[in-house]
């Protein structure tokens, strides 16, 4: 989430890392529920972690990894909101630091992992993919699509 001064949400996470370094920081997220669509999943995951309210703006990329837990496939999605609050209230079970952070402070510092960097670097370069409706599709409780701005 990048704020107009440009600051970006970020939090650290409750669990130690096996290395002993601090943790790192990281945009905030969480998992769907069942049945929950993707753009109304990010603006929860955001309010739980941080209070935040947020409004979806675009999809801005995936990762699909092989053998993850239990050999499953896991599909990562990251998605560019909009503030709509600025107040954090931290959710202390599982967040140990939350923070707006100055977007180049974030690319600079060495408590970001690279491909978290690579995340922020592409939502400011482009501008993702926004939720489209699709002709023959009325039913949106049941699927969402995401595509180009100009595609919709």
């Amino acid at each position: 989430m990048l704020s107009e001064d440009p600051e970006l949400l970020v939090v650290s996470e409750n669990h130690p890392r096996s290395d002993g370094r601090p943790p790192l920081y990281k945009l905030p997220g969480g998992q769907l529920i069942a049945g929950e669509h993707l753009a109304e999943a990010v603006v929860r995951g955001v309010l739980e972690e941080t209070a935040i309210e947020t409004e979806f703006d675009a999809l801005v990329c995936f990762r699909h990894w092989h053998g993850y837990r239990y050999s499953k496939s896991d599909i990562y999605f990251v998605c560019r909101l909009r503030p709509l609050s600025t107040e954090i209230t931290m959710q202390v079970e599982e967040i140990q630091e939350c923070l707006w952070m100055p977007v180049q402070e974030f690319l600079d510092t060495e408590n970001v992992s690279e491909f978290n960097k690579w995340i922020v670097r592409a939502g400011i370069a482009h501008p993702g993919m926004v939720l489209t409706a699709v002709d023959g599709f009325p039913d949106g409780d049941r699927r969402e699509f995401f595509a180009h701005p100009g595609l919709g």
